[in-house]
């Protein structure tokens, strides 16, 4: 049987995240981090938020951040 093994992020505060979906998705900064939430801001609106952990890593790659949210841009 195959099973799939999920894990938190270790998160470290400066970190710049995208999330790709759900009702978190964006750009954020990481600004805290402790054992049970993660302190967030929105690098555009200012916004801060301190949620449970929630996040599991796909892939680092560079890329712009934030990223834009211009239709054209490529």
């Amino acid at each position: 049987m195959s099973i799939i093994r999920f894990m938190p992020y270790p998160f470290q505060v400066g970190q710049k995240i995208h999330v790709s979906e759900g009702p978190r998705k964006g750009d954020w900064e990481v600004i805290s981090v402790d054992e049970k939430k993660v302190g967030l801001r929105c690098p555009v609106t200012g916004f801060e938020a301190h949620w449970a952990r929630f996040c599991y890593f796909v892939e680092e790659k560079d890329t712009p951040w934030p990223a834009s949210t211009e239709k054209d841009d490529k």
